[in-house]
């Protein structure tokens, strides 16, 4: 079934559009305050908007303009949050198949369709114990089953591995791929890897409007808001394009390849990876690259190399050096460098001019 979902929620400056398609999942991506779980509870039914309208095919949950606003139980649409939630006094078998019973469904019908659900997530050896006796990663699994035994049209999940333990991560998250394949989906994360395993599309969020909407790894190879270049691990830089280079608004000329051809006064984003730059000192001389003096803010161990993180008038940039270069160049938080990169090494490509 087809999600379509609309709505302005002035108190928290909410104006969001979207669509996701019969069986397709969509990772909803932003900030923190950027308007995400509004979204979801919009379309739970747990918070009423200004206006707008949430409909599932021909169903209409919502239609301010209709007075339409059907309770959270007549939705058909699970949300699976952060907690999972789950009765403490029931055993596992009795939370998953709660739904089933309270939605009419037999005594004995919806004890099936609890064992089925936890087969489904993998965690049919837990039906006879009680939350209190399970991991995290466990009860997550638990409430997923949950939320799936009420056969709900359209699941929503707010940050499903939040409350997980690192280590039980990876098997949730093939749990995940496995049980949405096929199912109208919408995904809150903060996690790249969720939104690359999990997500045939992104919508990424900023100060509760949509500014970017796409493909997944269109968006991450490619992004256009700050956050989802954050995510992919990139630095973003926005200008106004001209012959073959952007400037941005300080003036600053930054030399870059184009493939899309934009034409001179288009609004574009160049990015560029921190394994692309280089760190000076001292500001090269004559250098044909581009180079941006930063204030280093941060010098964190990452893997093999060290990632150093900096201030820039045009944003924050990130460049990836070895051990030895912090060593030799004295790179700690508060030092003056210059963050140089080939014109080779940055990517433009035009972008619908942002909101104010």
């Amino acid at each position: 079934m087809t999600l379509d979902f609309s709505a302005v929620v002035a108190e928290r400056d909410l104006d969001v559009a979207f669509t996701v398609h019969t069986g397709e999942t969509v990772a909803l991506l932003g900030e923190n305050g950027a308007g995400k779980s509004t979204v979801l509870a919009v379309a739970a039914g747990l918070l009423h908007p200004d206006h707008g309208h949430v409909r599932i095919g021909e169903r209409t949950l919502l239609d301010t303009s209709l007075r339409v606003d059907l309770a959270p139980h007549h939705r058909r649409v699970a949300l699976l949050a952060q907690d999972p939630l789950l009765f403490p006094r029931m055993s596992v078998r009795g939370n998953v198949a709660f739904g089933p019973r309270s939605g009419g469904a037999g005594r004995r019908e919806s004890a099936a369709a609890a064992e089925r659900w936890l087969a489904a997530v993998g965690a049919e050896d837990l039906a006879g114990r009680r939350p209190t006796e399970i991991s995290g990663g466990q009860a997550q699994r638990v409430a997923l089953a949950r939320a799936l035994a009420v056969e709900p049209e359209v699941l929503l999940l707010d940050e499903p591995m939040a409350a997980v333990d690192v280590a039980a991560r990876p098997a949730l998250r093939q749990t995940l791929q496995r049980v949405l394949a096929g199912k109208t989906a919408v995904v809150v994360t903060h996690d790249v890897l969720d939104a690359l395993l999990l997500a045939d599309r992104v919508v990424v969020l900023e100060r509760g409007h949509v500014v970017e909407d796409g493909r997944t790894h269109d968006v991450l190879a490619r992004p256009r808001s700050r956050f989802a270049a954050h995510l992919a691990g990139l630095n973003l830089l926005g200008g106004t394009w001209s012959a073959d280079h952007l400037v941005l608004d300080d003036g600053t000329r930054v030399f870059a390849m184009a493939p899309d051809g934009p034409a001179d006064g288009d609004h574009v984003v160049a990015s560029f990876s921190p394994r692309a730059v280089a760190v000076y000192r001292d500001a090269p001389a004559g250098s044909p690259r581009n180079s941006f003096p930063v204030v280093l803010t941060e010098v964190e161990p990452l893997g093999d190399v060290f990632r150093l993180r900096s201030d820039h008038v045009s944003g924050h940039l990130s460049a990836d050096v070895t051990a030895q270069a912090v060593a030799e160049l004295g790179l700690l938080p508060g030092t003056p460098v210059t963050f140089s990169v080939k014109a080779t090494e940055v990517t433009a490509y035009p972008v619908a001019q942002e909101r104010p």
